[in-house]
C-alpha cells in the first residue's frame, strides 16, 4: 500500500491539502502497529508522530476494506482509556 494508492473520503477532506498528510498517516500507524503490542492512543500517536485523534482515525481507517480491512482490537483499561492492536494473523497475509 503506498499514499497514492489510498483513498480518502469526507465532507473536509481536500485531496490537495490532505492526501499526503494522511496517507503518510496510516502508513506510519501500521507500521507502527503491525508488531501486533497493544497500544493506547497516547503511545500510539507518539510513535507514529502524529496527534491522538488522527490516530483514531486512521485506526478507524485500516478497519475499511480499502486500507486493508484489518482487524483492530480494542480492550478497555480504566476510566475511559482503551488500547488497541492490529491483529497478527491478518498482518502476515497482507
Amino acid at each position: 500500500m503506498t499514499p497514492q494508492e489510498l483513498r480518502f473520503d469526507g465532507s473536509t477532506y481536500d485531496h490537495g491539502r490532505d492526501s499526503a498528510r494522511l496517507g503518510d498517516q496510516v502508513l506510519a500507524v501500521l507500521s507502527v502497529m503491525s508488531d501486533g503490542k497493544w497500544r493506547t492512543l497516547g503511545e500510539l500517536a507518539r510513535e507514529a508522530q502524529a496527534p491522538e485523534a488522527s490516530v483514531s482515525a486512521r485506526l478507524r481507517d485500516l478497519r475499511k476494506a480499502r486500507f486493508g480491512g484489518y482487524t483492530v482490537n480494542r480492550q478497555y483499561v480504566c476510566r475511559g482509556l482503551f488500547r488497541y492492536q492490529l491483529v497478527a494473523s491478518e498482518l502476515e497475509s497482507a
